[in-house]
């Protein structure tokens, strides 16, 4: 896709720190980034006329620890000496309201549609089961490693928060049989899914996010859903953003060197369409702008370019 191209020569992306088979807890490796998104949406939520509303989220980034709290206040005291990194770290924050509101918007469609089951791929932090609107008897699977979950589960429980649907945690590595956890939670493959991949696939493996989308399309019945983030990582504008927080903060989160940096990985679109996925796609930049987040010309070296992608299992409906 070409709005994922960036021809600017950038530096290569630090040593990986990620292993066959690792783990984490909230607060290391691709835990930790579930922290920082959710602290993007808590500074959204509590700014004037918010794109997306998580009131969830500034509980669950706040009690992580200390630094994670100040990186979750609206005012972003933390920046108030560097108006340029203030104006950038806010551009992130407005890149990650446009995103969810996408995928918030995604899902409103999906059960107008009909649909009762949800699956949310390495959900993180995500309180999607909690503060979206489900209909009656909808089921929502949650998949991620199970520290992460826990500690969602535990923070929400300790605040009475009640989930709007009925909400089943999956704790499973996306990289080993997430589909037989999926059926033992209770999954129908037999019954239409809307499936998301927010915020997942450059934390995979090229050959692993093959074998995901092989294995949400085999678990898809006829009329299911799909909605898919796909990016390309800006090594300038992520390092610097990270190194701020590491610098201000003692947040020591390296996205470059969780993530893969494969040239040749399948285009999502691409494979989806080859697959019997009818695919609608917007690149983001539009979005933000369609949004009333437009990403400012002096700041486009540092703008995230991604993919929004939705996507239908059959023939299209008239």
């Amino acid at each position: 896709m070409t709005e994922l191209d960036d021809t600017s020569v950038e530096p290569s992306p630090p040593p990986s720190l990620r292993t066959a088979g690792d783990s984490w807890s909230i607060t290391e490796l691709v835990g930790a980034t579930a922290l920082g998104v959710a602290a993007s949406r808590a500074v959204e939520t509590a700014g004037p006329n918010p794109l997306i509303r998580d009131d969830f989220a500034r509980v669950l980034v706040s009690s992580a620890g200390p630094a994670w709290e100040r990186l979750a206040d609206a005012e972003l005291a933390w920046l108030d000496d560097d108006p340029h990194a203030r104006r950038a770290h806010r551009l992130g924050i407005d890149y990650q309201a446009v995103r969810t509101h996408f995928f918030d918007e995604y899902f409103a469609d999906a059960v107008s549609a009909g649909i009762r089951q949800v699956v949310i791929l390495a959900a993180g932090l995500d309180s999607r089961a909690y503060r979206l609107d489900w209909p009656a008897n909808t089921a929502v699977y949650e998949i991620d490693q199970p520290q992460v979950l826990e500690y969602k589960t535990g923070i929400l429980q300790r605040h009475g928060a009640v989930p709007a649907a009925s909400r089943r945690p999956v704790p499973v590595d996306l990289r080993d049989d997430w589909p037989a956890a999926l059926t033992a939670a209770g999954f129908d493959r037999t019954q239409p899914t809307a499936w998301l991949a927010e915020g997942l696939l450059p934390y995979l493996p090229g050959d692993a996010q093959d074998r995901l989308f092989e294995m949400f399309t085999a678990l898809s019945a006829p009329g299911s859903q799909v909605a898919i983030e796909a990016f390309g990582m800006n090594s300038r504008s992520n390092s610097q953003r990270w190194l701020r927080m590491r610098e201000r903060l003692g947040l020591d989160v390296n996205v470059q060197a969780l993530t893969y940096h494969e040239p040749d990985r399948t285009d999502p679109v691409e494979w989806l369409a080859d697959h019997g996925w009818q695919v609608n796609s917007v690149n983001n930049r539009d979005e933000m702008a369609r949004l009333g987040r437009p990403v400012p010309d002096d700041l486009a070296d540092e703008a995230v370019r991604s993919t929004l992608l939705r996507a239908r299992l059959g023939a299209p409906t008239h």
